[in-house]
């Protein structure tokens, strides 16, 4: 297959890139700087342009870009960068894939489980409506962004990611050191739940929604979500590191402002419903398993 990628530097896109090239794909790059390299495209999303080059003979388009949710407190200039580099990012690839000829068959364009809102214990999936919250209002608004895609007949899926565990980057690289120094503590009281997805899962499943016929929202987030409890005690366990300390919710909110109440304090229950039901394995289950992995 001919793909091209948005995003292909970061945590996914860069994963994503080398499990293609690997089984003998072709790559696009699409990046906002002047192209270097052969398999590099550029595009700009603030200028709604996208190189036609980078469209022509490709098989699928799988969107990632967007500027990280927790790399900075949410000031209302982060927060403008956070929503504009998905809703006008997403907007741009989808109408100029609408304006190509032919056009590529496939959008998977990025999303993620922020929809849900707060769900506390209650269980949810893709057939639940969006929450409350910054996140829940962006995913709203980015996954109808790719509506020009969808209205010209191409295949538009969004996967909703969970907490990808990956010793790279996310929640899990930016703390394990800390949990290496036997620093690592339950985030408030530790029982907001999370749903994490192995980095191994993840790209599998963006490359399943590349391959199968589905549509719409699908959950990227294992079937077996934890509480933020058991996730410490379990990668203490791993680690062989104490993790009896524990970061008051004041803190966390003290420190990371808008973002702790959507962040690491909030809870969120999500199954991937649609996965499972279209044929999809899981090759890590289990918390213990994914950590493993990723360790």
């Amino acid at each position: 297959m001919r793909v091209t990628v948005t995003g292909s530097s970061g945590l996914i896109g860069s994963a994503l890139v080398q499990s293609l090239l690997e089984d003998g794909h072709e790559v696009v790059r699409l990046i906002r700087r002047e192209p270097s390299r052969p398999d590099e495209a550029r595009w700009s999303p603030a200028d709604g342009c996208v190189e036609a080059a980078a469209l022509d003979g490709t098989d699928a388009v799988v969107h990632l870009a967007g500027a990280g949710i927790g790399d900075r407190p949410w000031t209302k200039a982060y927060k403008r960068k956070i929503r504009d580099s998905r809703v006008v990012g997403t907007r741009t690839i989808a109408e100029a894939i609408a304006a190509a000829g032919p056009r590529p068959p496939v959008l998977v364009c990025g999303s993620a489980i922020g929809f849900y809102g707060d769900t506390g214990g209650r269980e949810v999936d893709e057939k639940d409506p969006a929450g409350r919250g910054f996140l829940a209002g962006l995913v709203r608004d980015w996954e109808a962004a790719a509506t020009p895609a969808k209205e010209a007949g191409v295949r538009v899926v969004h996967p909703r990611t969970g907490v990808i565990l990956a010793r790279e980057g996310g929640m899990l690289g930016r703390t394990l050191p800390l949990f290496r120094f036997g620093l690592g503590g339950r985030l408030g009281d530790g029982g907001q739940w999370m749903s994490w997805i192995s980095m191994a899962d993840q790209i599998a499943a963006l490359r399943f929604l590349i391959d199968h016929e589905i549509a719409g929202p699908v959950n990227l987030t294992a079937p077996t979500p934890v509480t933020n409890e058991t996730y410490t005690r379990t990668l203490g366990r791993l680690l062989h590191r104490p993790t009896r300390l524990t970061v008051p919710a004041f803190a966390l909110r003290a420190a990371l402002r808008e973002f702790a109440g959507e962040g690491p304090l909030v809870s969120q229950r999500v199954l991937p419903r649609r996965l499972e039901q279209a044929g999809f394995r899981f090759a890590h289950q289990d918390l213990d398993s994914a950590l493993r992995a990723a360790l």
